[in-house]
């Protein structure tokens, strides 16, 4: 082992050995100090969601200031407006009928694993959510996107400072290693991780209790009844919006046949241009690496950026590139999770057609995440509904917007749980509320059994003889 990982190591232990000496500290603060750092965090991030907007497009390269501005209000200002009123402190619930208390422990030091796509915003909704819950949480964060987290974290703990409580609460490794992250994960009492499949595996592999969530290849079936320029227009709202970083944006857009055409003039008439014969070839081949991962050099780029690295030329205003996908898999590039401008199109002859489609889209890198449909024909909704194998189905709205809470009374969260079909312990958006333990004292309701019911228990000893030689006897047959 290199030096540089022993640090790593050791410095993940002694922000851990920190955290948990301010954590069990922070612990005896009731509701309302809590609370009130929640909130002064929230004022405080909503106040540089600009700067630290810029700072993150300006380190990773990867999508929009506007756009990352508008995460990180979603991840303070919108976010504390979501959980200022839960009770997450003490007692949760007092029943004096049922004889029961439910109260709120604190989970300890939440291991915070944040993806370079939406550093900033990530960083402070982990924090908050963390803190909310009475936990400390201490980051790893991503090689590309180091100085903006560190920033954001450095925020945040000046906000502990003034509030006159350990700026330990929340920390971040400075001497990040791929070592250092794993000894993280270990000596942590829960792993909260956003990021590629490689880190939520080796989350979920780390022995700690773990929320992770998997990968999003998101489909957008727009059916028959669909409203096609107002689907079209949300797709493009939502796949464009910091270029296509957040996991849960369009991958692929699937048309009934009778209205394929009308949609496809609608997606040129948006700014999208459809990729043919060489330059498609020339863009799937700075898609991805050999391996068929993801290329990183094209995330978060917009199409112009996309269109020069592949060398070709495309008209001016073009907002997404589209392929018309032939099939699903590994040798079907715009049938995966694209974190760019990019997206794929399918041809279907009925929604019954379409469901299967969108199924198989899901199993090829995102079955549990997301899907979107876009239809007036309730009937429809329902049968996606009830079989599609994703924790949140998306009706006639972006899907970005829509999954992370701004368009849909789903929580504000950039965490999205995908279900145990999606290798993830929660289906949930996360919550303070998945980041604590309840402890239930509960009282003797005087309600003994009486000595009628309890003589209809009783076993005879030549019962109990005759059970234990039925058992030796299976026994013996099963050596």
């Amino acid at each position: 082992m290199v030096d540089k990982d022993l640090l790593s190591i050791q410095e993940a232990r002694a922000l851990v050995r920190s955290a948990k000496k301010a954590q069990a500290d922070f612990a005896e603060l009731g509701q309302d100090k809590v609370d009130a750092i929640t909130k002064a965090i929230a004022d405080t991030a909503t106040e540089h969601a600009q700067s630290l907007a810029e700072l993150a497009v300006n380190e990773t390269g990867f999508g929009k200031v506007e756009d990352k501005k508008a995460k990180n209000i979603l991840a303070s200002e919108k976010l504390y407006e979501a959980i200022k009123d839960m009770k997450t402190i003490g007692v949760l619930n007092d029943d004096k009928e049922g004889k029961i208390i439910e109260i709120a422990t604190p989970m300890g030091v939440i291991a915070g694993i944040i993806p370079s796509t939406n550093p900033t915003s990530t960083t402070i909704y982990k924090s908050m959510i963390s803190l909310k819950s009475g936990n400390a949480i201490v980051f790893t964060p991503h090689p590309s996107a180091q100085k903006c987290i560190w920033e954001t974290v450095e925020m945040i703990r000046g906000v502990l400072h003034k509030c006159g409580v350990s700026k330990d609460l929340v920390n971040v490794m400075r001497l990040p290693s791929i070592e250092g992250s794993v000894e993280l994960m270990k000596v942590a009492d829960l792993i909260l991780a956003t990021g590629g499949p490689g880190m939520v595996k080796a989350a979920y592999s780390s022995g700690t209790p773990a929320l992770g969530v998997g990968a999003g290849n998101v489909p957008a079936f727009i059916e028959r009844s669909a409203d096609v320029e107002d689907a079209v227009s949300k797709i493009f709202k939502s796949k464009t919006f910091d270029n296509g970083t957040v996991c849960a944006s369009e991958q692929s857009i699937i048309a009934e046949s009778v209205i394929a055409d009308k949609v496809k003039k609608s997606l040129i008439a948006n700014g999208g241009y459809f990729l043919e014969g060489e330059k498609l070839e020339k863009v799937k081949r700075v898609m991805e690496r050999p391996n068929g991962d993801m290329n990183p050099k094209i995330v978060g780029r917009d199409a112009k950026y996309i269109a020069d690295l592949a060398g070709i030329e495309i008209p001016d205003g073009t907002r997404l590139m589209i392929c018309e996908e032939e099939g699903v898999g590994p040798k079907y590039p715009f049938s995966k999770e694209k974190l760019t401008s990019l997206i794929g199109f399918y041809t279907v002859s009925d929604w019954k057609e379409g469901c299967e489609l969108c199924f198989k889209i899901l199993k090829n890198g995102g079955i549990g995440h997301s899907l979107v449909i876009h239809s007036k024909n309730e009937e429809v909704i329902r049968e996606f509904g009830m079989k599609k194998p994703v924790s949140r189905m998306l009706v006639n709205t972006p899907s970005t917007h829509g999954a992370v809470g701004i368009t849909t009374n789903l929580f504000p969260s950039f965490t999205l749980g995908c279900g145990t079909i999606g290798g993830s312990a929660t289906s949930d958006n996360v919550t303070p509320l998945n980041l604590m333990n309840i402890r239930r004292v509960a009282y003797d309701l005087g309600n003994e059994m009486c000595e009628d019911t309890q003589s209809k228990v009783e076993i005879s000893e030549t019962d109990i003889s005759a059970v234990t030689a039925l058992i030796i006897e299976q026994l013996k047959k099963m050596a």
